[in-house]
């Protein structure tokens, strides 16, 4: 009797199918809940996790107090962002009122290029020429200078920003017995300024001065009128 042939059985190959079917189907769940959470919307939270139950073969009863708890944070989240932008927007709109102010008092010397206002990423720059409150190689402001000072700290007065106040001067070396360098000039004359705001009724913790001789200049040193430009003290209103 002939014997039957054998048949070898095939390997099944594919059963890794039925594996990555079912992590498809938790990668999906995933960011479908992802998505209702970002929402904060507690209805289709749950209709959401109803719907996953579902799929798992779980019990489909989402108990409501399980939501309530992620939906208060994310409100109380939502809120707390709202009062950021509150707040930014009631910032601008006192720096803007503080510029428009300064360039009310200081017009005429605004209009003589003696000054200079300007809007910086980190607030309110005043840029004032040193030819107007110092004498060359001083640092002792001049009386002229009183009035533009008084103006620029009766409009900051009544805010809370810090105040930074920078002495600059050329690139011209200087020594003398009260000023070896244009470090100590630089650093004296902001000094000055700060000592007269407060005079002014600014609080003296709201201030500090910092000289930076002649590095970083608005232009060249190579001309009289840039070195002129260059020979400056900028008072910074700090956004809060």
């Amino acid at each position: 009797m002939a014997r039957r042939p054998y048949l070898e059985e095939h390997e099944e190959n594919d059963r890794w199918l039925v594996s990555y079917a079912d992590f498809i189907t938790l990668l999906f769940a995933f960011f479908v809940v992802m998505y209702a959470v970002s929402s904060i919307e507690e209805k289709k939270l749950n209709l959401v996790s109803k719907g996953i139950n579902e799929a798992l073969g779980q019990p489909s009863s989402v108990k409501k107090e399980s939501a309530a708890p992620l939906a208060s944070e994310l409100l109380q989240l939502q809120t707390i962002e709202r009062q950021r932008i509150l707040s930014a927007q009631i910032e601008t709109t006192q720096m803007r009122s503080m510029a428009d102010a300064l360039a009310e008092k200081l017009a005429p010397l605004l209009r003589q290029g003696q000054v200079r206002l300007s809007k910086t990423a980190r607030g309110l720059r005043i840029e004032i020429n040193a030819s107007i409150l110092f004498a060359p190689a001083e640092a002792s402001l001049n009386t002229q200078s009183l009035m533009a000072i008084q103006s620029i700290a009766e409009v900051l007065a009544p805010h809370a920003n810090p105040i930074e106040i920078e002495g600059y001067t050329d690139d011209q070396a200087i020594s003398t017995a009260e000023f070896p360098s244009n470090w100590e000039l630089s650093a004296a004359r902001a000094s000055r300024v700060v000592r007269r705001l407060t005079d002014f009724g600014i609080n003296e913790n709201r201030m500090r001065a910092i000289g930076y001789a002649a590095n970083l200049p608005v232009t060249s040193n190579l001309t009289v009128q840039g070195r002129l430009r260059n020979r400056r003290v900028e008072i910074l209103i700090l956004s809060i």
